[in-house]
Order: structure tokens, then sequence, then C-alpha cells
């Protein structure tokens, strides 16, 4: 097994520290209580300390994002601020990144008065605490998550990410360009950043550059505004690698597919196929067949096996 060659990756052992009006600014948030003007982010998870306001924090996680919604602000309401004070106190003196009062509820006065003690950014949002979550995860990934940047193309094929690598010149962007004309879709050319999100490599474009594309000969296109927006998407998971190589004659060639090659990116095992490049090879069409070949093998079923079971039968 093989590790991708990579140009650039970003390793997030320690926290990232952003401005409270940064943080606020990137998920529409209203600024409540600027308190220490920074967020300590560690996780990208997110947490409803609803048990730890009722006093529990055996298993509290003080490295989350703390979201307060309908069924939090009902019970601190219904407790009242002196019975519930306690409680409050330790989430705040324990030490949070921040906390969010979502839905446009008001902030109750003891959670004001815990932020403002504790120096605690508070914060409101008229989302709900289900968007928010998600809008948090994929704000905090972008910024937490390792990424590595690949020189190469990502395209969905049949519903399959497709990573093509190779040399520069032999062919990459004009072969995705072909997929896109037969109804495929572009996520990233040139440069795809990877990161690993829960055990799934989702590949993107950076933002300067998405749907642009380099087509030698013919200089910059916008694949977005030729082909329109159903040829593009903004990201997709890495499911296998394509690896597109300079023909040369007495090479070593897969011919039977008996052999499984596999590359390694950010910790995860990725099939690999190297299809040789050489004129009057119709490349787009053996990317579209190693795609559903992919999605056959997932099913449990392998052509290589079938046919040598058949050639070479087991006897009874």
């Amino acid at each position: 097994m093989e590790v991708i060659n990579t140009e650039k990756t970003v390793s997030t052992a320690k926290a990232i520290s952003i401005t409270t009006s940064q943080f606020a600014k990137a998920l529409n948030l209203n600024v409540e209580y600027v308190g220490s003007n920074k967020v300590q982010l560690y996780s990208i998870s997110v947490a409803r300390p609803g048990l730890q306001l009722s006093g529990y924090f055996r298993h509290f996680n003080n490295k989350c994002v703390q979201i307060i919604g309908n069924a939090e602000y009902e019970y601190i309401m219904a407790s009242g601020d002196k019975k519930i004070e306690k409680n409050v106190e330790k989430l705040f003196k324990i030490g949070i990144p921040c906390l969010i009062v979502t839905r446009g509820l008001q902030v109750p006065e003891v959670i004001k008065k815990y932020a403002e003690k504790y120096n605690c950014p508070l914060f409101t949002s008229k989302q709900t605490p289900t968007v928010l979550s998600h809008e948090l995860l994929m704000f905090q990934s972008d910024l937490l998550l390792p990424t590595e940047m690949v020189h190469g193309v990502l395209v969905e094929v049949f519903g399959v990410g497709v990573l093509l690598t190779g040399n520069a010149g032999v062919g990459k962007s004009e072969t995705a360009l072909e997929l896109i004309t037969r109804g495929h879709r572009l996520v990233a050319d040139d440069c795809v950043l990877i990161k690993n999100e829960g055990e799934k490599l989702i590949g993107r474009s950076p933002e300067n550059i998405r749907y642009f594309m380099e087509v030698r000969g013919l200089g910059i296109i916008n694949v977005q505004t030729i082909y329109g927006p159903g040829a593009i998407r903004p990201e997709k998971a890495v499911e296998i690698v394509i690896e597109l190589k300079s023909w040369k004659a007495g090479g070593e060639v897969e011919r039977l597919g008996d052999v499984k090659r596999e590359v390694e990116i950010l910790g995860l095992k990725c099939p690999k196929f190297t299809i040789p490049v050489r004129p009057g090879r119709n490349i787009p069409v053996i990317i579209e067949t190693a795609a559903r070949k992919f999605r056959l093998s997932q099913t449990g079923y392998d052509a290589t096996s079938e046919l040598l079971a058949k050639a070479f039968p087991v006897k009874k």
C-alpha cells in the first residue's frame, strides 16, 4: 500500500483561537457579552448542557461549544435563578469555549451573570439548535480537522467520488472535462483539499479557485458558468483514486484485476487503479467503468473471481 503524495498537511493537535466578532460573523450570531474576546475551539463537537443544569457533571466535556435551546431555557425559567444558580456557576467556572442561546430567546439573567463573572463569550442566535449545530460542525471542521492538499482533479462519476492523479500534462483536466460533458460533476480541479470527517474522506476545492478549470490550449474556464449548476458540486467523499500514467511499452499493466491496490490518505485507505494513457484509449469511458466496478464491489461481486471460478472449477 502506498501513501498518496501530498503538498501540505495541516495538523490541528492544539486548540484554535478566534475573536468573538469573527466567531459571531461566521455563524451569524449576536454578541451578548464579549468576555475574553476570544473563543477557544478544541473539538468539532457541540453540546447542550441539560444534565449539567440539573447538577450532573461527571461526564461533562467542557471543550465543546454549549448551546441552549427550548428545553434548557424552560428548565432554567421554571427552576428560578436561585435554585439553579449553583449549577450555572459551575458550568462557567469549569471553563467552556462559549455559550449560545438559540431560537431568538432572551438570555436568562442567571446565565448573563455568570458569563460575565467568568469572562465567557455569550451569544444569541435565531436558528434552531439542530440547524446551528450543523453549521457549527461544518465551521469547526474547516478549522480543526487535519487537511491534505492533493494535486489532482476530483469528480463525481455515477455518484462515486473519483480522485484523478498523475503527472502534469497527462490529461487530468481534459479527462474531467469530457466526463462533465457526459453528465458527471466537477468538485475540484488542480488542487483538492481533503479532510477526514468521521472516518470519511471529504474533498473540496479551495474557495478562490472553486469551479475554475485550466484546459491546456484553451485557458481558464468556469465550469458552472459554461455547463450550469448541474455540472458541479461543492464537495464529495473520495472513494477511489485513479492514477493516469503515460503509456510505456513493456510497462507493468494490470490485466486481471486480482491484485488489489490501495493508497492511504489521512490514515484511511482508498482503492486505487492505474490507467495507462495513450492516443486512442477512451479514458473517460474507462473511468466510468471503474466507478461502476467499485459500486459492484461494494455489493460483494468480483468479475475476476467469477471468471477464475468458471475457468478452474473446484472438483468435488
